[in-house]
């Protein structure tokens, strides 16, 4: 079936509620309790360099892209098992298809 089609504004929105008190997107943004998400897709699990990542983020050696990302903010801990990541995920595709649009255009 896919992602639907998403949303950036809509995305920026559920970003700063759901994700911004543990995340930047920003260039230049630091770690905070999750990992920057600057430079975000292309990139692979568990590399951004200062933040301590558990092994499960290190050696599951996915490369974000829309797809991967749509279907890690599920649920992240079911795709990444083994993950500190505390987010229950984000259940509606709707709304995880918004994120990552919003990321895509946030982090490049």
């Amino acid at each position: 079936m896919g992602a639907p089609e998403g949303n950036a504004a809509k995305g920026a929105k559920l970003f700063k509620t759901r994700c911004a008190q543990c995340h930047t997107a920003e260039a230049g943004g630091a770690n905070k309790v999750g990992p920057a998400l600057h430079g975000l897709f292309g990139r692979q699990s568990g590399q951004v360099a200062g933040f301590s990542y558990t092994d499960a983020n290190k050696n599951k050696g996915v490369v974000w892209n829309d797809e991967t990302l749509f279907d890690y903010l599920e649920n992240p801990k079911k795709y990444i098992p083994g993950t500190k990541m505390a987010f229950a995920g984000f259940k509606k595709p709707q709304d995880r298809a918004d994120v990552v649009a919003f990321l895509k255009e946030e982090t490049k």
